[in-house]
């Protein structure tokens, strides 16, 4: 009885839907970095990214950002979170590091490693496509008093739609603004 006990309580947990959180930092006119892929954000947006992925232990990005982290040393300062890439290119595996080739498998595999909730930190095609999958179930954007004339907006251009529900509202600095938004389904 107890092992049919613990079956249920396993199977139970693996049902249950992951919740996932997309994080980015952006302009007031919606990129999330320049052209050359520069992104000057302000330290007090850093520290609370930081502080959000080693919260959650787990990140999923695309290729591209996940090459930026990389050279910039990023995954120590942030404590070396098990991250999943997104990407049609075949990576190395390790303890911390997967690579898979949609947004559900990354989705799937964080389930099966046993995380409750998950973090997205783009970019804009990844961002795209867990909204375009219907994965995201909350926003938290990071507002950055800066404009861009050009550069890589929070979405690429991809039909979905959603409606937001505003959660809350934070000021991370005199200037920087947080916004924490349900999305709606």
């Amino acid at each position: 009885l107890n092992f049919i006990l613990t079956n249920r309580k396993i199977n139970k947990g693996k049902n249950e839907k992951m919740k996932v959180i997309l994080y980015m930092a952006m302009t007031i006119n919606g990129y999330i970095a320049k052209e050359n892929d520069e992104a000057p954000w302000s330290d007090e947006e850093l520290e609370s990214y930081s502080e959000a992925v080693k919260k959650f232990k787990n990140l999923i990005i695309g290729r591209r950002t996940y090459e930026i982290m990389k050279k910039d040393n990023n995954f120590e300062k942030l404590e070396n979170p098990f991250t999943v890439v997104v990407t049609s290119q075949k990576l190395n595996s390790s303890k911390n590091f997967a690579s898979v080739q949609s947004p559900k498998d990354a989705v799937k595999l964080l389930k099966e490693k046993g995380f409750k909730e998950a973090l997205v930190g783009g970019g804009s095609l990844l961002n795209s496509s867990f909204m375009k999958e219907n994965l995201i179930d909350e926003i938290i954007l990071d507002i950055e008093p800066k404009l861009f004339g050009k550069g890589i907006k929070l979405f690429a251009e991809e039909n979905f739609e959603n409606e937001l529900e505003l959660v809350k509202t934070k000021k991370l600095s005199k200037s920087v603004l947080q916004m924490h938004y349900k999305v709606l389904k």
